[in-house]
């Protein structure tokens, strides 16, 4: 009897490491699928070499950008490119599928036999996908043979992506097919059943592949750091500078005294931001003071809608107001109080401070949304046992409502602080004129200028680079006085 268990339990054991396995292979799959280095739909040169398997599957326009022409002479054929989008879009498929399969994998019985079959299905969708690419690449082989001719505009290539998701495909039918021969059957009328630690991260799950894909991937294109890159080249060792760029920054003393204005630009309209990051809470507590429920959403809803306006709209309303033709300038010229319409725009007095308050008008009503949920959660015995004790209004908003909101803006201010270098890009770049462009360069539209107006990608990207490193070290910081300060820590 005992090794009978043995035996079972080593059978437990072997099955849930190749769940395991599988599941690793799935996720790599999955994540491949927006790689644009591995996509195995880049048939040819012409297609572009930043589209990845789920653009090229999901987005037909995506994928035949740019070759129109070659289309229409037929050096490319357009039922190549259509096979392509079609079969590009069953591997994509195919992987959902099988992560959708591997999701269920962490459940009971049941939910395992679900996902064995959803991730054989996934593995065969996405293995008949890749052969259907496979199939596209070799019809363009083919016509270059035909017509040699064809080769200097088709400029077809054999892509490794193809491999390797054929590799990856018949490993993930291989490993369904064991763990739906090994894995125990379920028994008659067993019900799904998932222990919630799953089920929360399960729910997690999205919102870590969006992280990962939107924040950690971009990380990869640190490489350009080093290299001699202009838009458009392949990274190569012939390009290779090394720490070039890095040194660069210091030992051009033109460059060196732009980017020291820039900083106090950007810590200067950053520092305002901080030091008025009460406001917010300021409105929202005394928002929440109004008795009139009509009037208080009436209140909320003006001073939230400016957040929806692009800033370029915002621009436009300033242009109205400020400009020689607008309001103001109108108005005193039509009374008297000046010769002619002035232009305010144009002037750089007191330029943070212009925008500051213009972030102030736009954003305020939508900061405070986080405080108003927060005072909605404080516990109202709070409140009337402060009546009682005959405490007015202003006692109980300056004994009750502040100490209540303050871990929240201690925790908003800790991110405010990791972020003082990010002080986004379209404000200071619509408002941005040749009289205040000294004053309003913040870190964000420099790099822009020299990204992509100057084509100095590698610089920018160091510029990025110590943008993300000194926000870190700026998070932890505070998240240790923090800690000194409260006992309490964010991180």
């Amino acid at each position: 009897m005992p090794k009978i268990e043995n035996k079972l339990s080593g059978k437990e054991l072997v099955t849930n490491i190749i769940y395991y396995v599988l599941r690793i292979v799935i996720v790599l799959y999955v994540v491949l699928l927006f790689l644009p280095g591995v996509n195995p739909a880049r048939i040819t040169e012409k297609i572009n070499r930043n589209l990845s398997l789920f653009t090229a599957g999901f987005f037909y326009k995506s994928l035949t950008d740019g070759l129109g022409r070659m289309m229409t002479k037929g050096w490319i054929p357009k039922s190549t490119m259509v096979t392509l989008n079609l079969t590009s879009m069953l591997a994509c498929l195919g992987a959902l599928a099988a992560g959708v399969g591997g999701c269920f994998s962490i459940g009971n019985n049941k939910c395992r036999r679900i996902g064995n079959i959803c991730t054989l299905a996934g593995g065969v969708v996405g293995l008949l996908g890749v052969l259907g690419i496979r199939l596209a690449r070799n019809q363009l082989y083919a016509l270059v043979e035909a017509n040699p001719s064809f080769a200097k505009n088709t400029a077809p290539m054999s892509p490794k992506g193809i491999t390797l998701y054929l590799v990856m495909s018949v490993v993930i039918i291989t490993l369904s097919v064991a763990t739906f021969i090994l894995a125990q059957k379920p028994e008659k009328g067993e019900v799904l059943h998932m222990e919630p630690k799953y089920k929360l991260f399960l729910m997690f799950m999205p919102f870590a592949l969006l992280i990962l894909v939107f924040s950690y991937l971009p990380l990869w294109g640190w490489r350009y750091a080093f290299f001699d890159y202009k838009a458009g080249d392949t990274l190569t060792m012939d390009k290779w500078r090394g720490l070039f760029w890095f040194t660069y920054l210091f030992q051009n003393p033109a460059t060196s005294k732009h980017i020291l204005q820039v900083m106090i630009n950007t810590l200067a309209m950053s520092g305002l931001g901080i030091a008025f990051s009460f406001l917010p809470m300021i409105f929202a507590i005394f928002l929440s003071e109004i008795k009139n429920s009509k009037m208080r959403g009436l209140i909320q809803t003006f001073t939230t809608i400016p957040n929806f306006i692009s800033w370029v709209l915002v621009y436009a309303i300033a242009l109205c107001i400020f400009s020689t033709d607008g309001f103001i300038s109108s108005f005193m010229v039509q009374n008297g109080f000046w010769e002619s319409g002035k232009n305010m725009l144009m002037s750089s007095k007191h330029t943070w401070l212009k925008m500051w308050a213009w972030g102030t008008w736009k954003g305020l009503g939508w900061s405070a949304i986080i405080y108003i949920s927060a005072i909605s959660g404080i516990d109202q015995q709070l409140y009337e046992a402060a009546t009682v004790d005959g405490a007015g209004r202003f006692q109980k908003m300056w004994h009750i409502t502040l100490p209540e909101l303050i871990p929240t803006y201690c925790v908003l201010l800790t991110l405010s602080i990791a972020g003082i270098l990010s002080n986004g890009l379209d404000q200071y770049l619509v408002f941005e004129n040749a009289q205040n462009t000294q004053a309003i360069e913040v870190l964000d539209l420099y790099v822009y200028k020299i990204g992509i107006n100057g084509g100095l990608i590698p610089l920018s990207t160091v510029v990025g680079m110590f943008k993300s490193i000194i926000s870190v070290v700026l998070l932890f910081l505070a998240n240790n006085i923090s800690k000194l300060v409260r006992g309490q820590s964010v991180v």
